[in-house]
């Protein structure tokens, strides 16, 4: 919060090095340490306001690379129909960045997931060799490090392969798992990440910087996002000034005015150090291990959607009295999935707990817990359960 003070006092814009010095030398070296972290040798990255641009740059870039005439010539230049691919519980800002680029949201095609939400590769390349022979023209794949809903990682490496045989660009969204990384334990969630063309993470979100703070990092050196972005505004980014103009950022952004969204993450990462990050990370997954043996304690009470959640997310129905001798099946689950707003309300209205809920795919509206604030204890854990069962018993 002090970071943030301090840069809404200082004001200042960050689209040259002459602007902001010292905010643009922190945005480099923070953004070089997360690509180390990554696994990247080299690359490029960039701040952007939230993880639904920093998709769209991927989308952009990945275009770019295979066609960069569309930047300049337009849709009408590309020799086909291009098509994306994504994981069915993937993000909406797939969607929103297909239909932000042209392609169109028809072009975005959703690969069906397992029962845990981890994206199929078999389907993958069906879906990729069916949109060949259907006269499309395949060039980018999206892997999910954290779904929204079920925390669901997707397997990098069988989809890498994929992508390297059909040369289509992988980028991984890892706005929500990203946080992880900060922890060798958990590294193996993301095996192969080094192998994607393009990583999102969001530190505002698990890593509780304060919003906003995304970033979208890159394999391939600064000049595809120049090449990609750039449009040789010479009133603003003159290419014979005193010093390295490599540092002036706004030319390899579709913004020009760019919020500093630096100053706040690398203060916070100065004084937690990369091991208070790892020690965070590792709190946040011992209680929702805890939940999670909380919520098995109780199998009359509460039943799980995922019984070992991959990130912090933890699904599940709360169940009623006069559930509880009903057989699991469908019509307890659409039953169920008529209560839980209903117990949200009750939540809402007394005050005292405020879950999310929502429906994915098949499955009716069921509760999703997500614990990534630093305040939490188990208490605070033990008292969800509790509550929830003492609002909604009657039901």
């Amino acid at each position: 919060m002090a970071g943030e003070w301090l840069t809404a006092t200082a004001n200042t814009n960050m689209f040259t090095y002459e602007i902001s010095p010292v905010f643009i030398l922190m945005e480099h070296m923070t953004l070089k340490k997360m690509r180390e972290i990554i696994g990247y040798k080299g690359g490029d990255s960039i701040l952007a306001p939230g993880g639904t641009v920093s998709n769209l740059y991927a989308v952009l870039a990945a275009r770019y690379r295979k066609y960069p005439r569309v930047k300049s010539e337009g849709l009408q230049s590309l020799p086909g129909p291009l098509v994306m691919f994504t994981s069915e519980h993937s993000h909406f800002s797939m969607m929103s960045a297909a239909a932000a680029s042209g392609l169109g949201t028809d072009n975005c095609i959703s690969v069906p997931c397992n029962e845990k939400g981890q994206m199929i590769p078999a389907e993958l390349e069906r879906l990729v060799l069916k949109s060949i022979s259907d006269g499309k023209i395949p060039f980018m794949v999206t892997a999910t490090a954290g779904t929204t809903v079920f925390g669901a990682f997707d397997p990098i490496n069988p989809i890498a392969d994929i992508c390297d045989k059909h040369h289509l660009w992988l980028h991984i969204d890892a706005a929500w798992g990203g946080g992880l990384l900060m922890s060798e334990k958990f590294r193996y969630k993301f095996e192969g990440i080094q192998r994607a063309d393009s990583v999102t993470w969001n530190p505002h979100k698990m890593m509780n910087v304060l919003l906003q703070c995304s970033t979208v990092h890159f394999k391939q050196n600064q000049s595809l996002l120049y090449h990609c972005n750039r449009m040789c505004a010479d009133y603003l980014f003159q290419q014979d000034k005193h010093y390295d103009v490599t540092y002036d950022t706004g030319d390899k952004v579709i913004q020009c005015g760019r919020h500093n969204d630096i100053f706040k993450f690398w203060l916070l990462w100065r004084a937690k150090g990369t091991e208070g990050f790892a020690k965070q990370m590792e709190r946040f997954v011992q209680l929702t291990q805890y939940l999670v043996e909380g919520l098995l304690k109780r199998p009359e009470r509460f039943q799980l959607i995922v019984a070992e959640p991959e990130c912090t997310n933890v699904c599940f129905w709360y169940v009623p009295t006069r559930f509880r001798t009903m057989a699991p099946g469908p019509e307890r689950d659409r039953l169920l999935g008529q209560i839980t707003p209903i117990l949200k309300g009750r939540m809402m209205s007394t005050g005292t707990l405020m879950v999310g809920y929502q429906p994915q795919g098949k499955l009716p509206n069921f509760f999703r817990c997500i614990i990534s604030n630093q305040a939490v204890t188990e208490e605070d854990v033990d008292f969800l359960v509790d509550e929830m069962d003492r609002l909604g018993h009657d039901l």
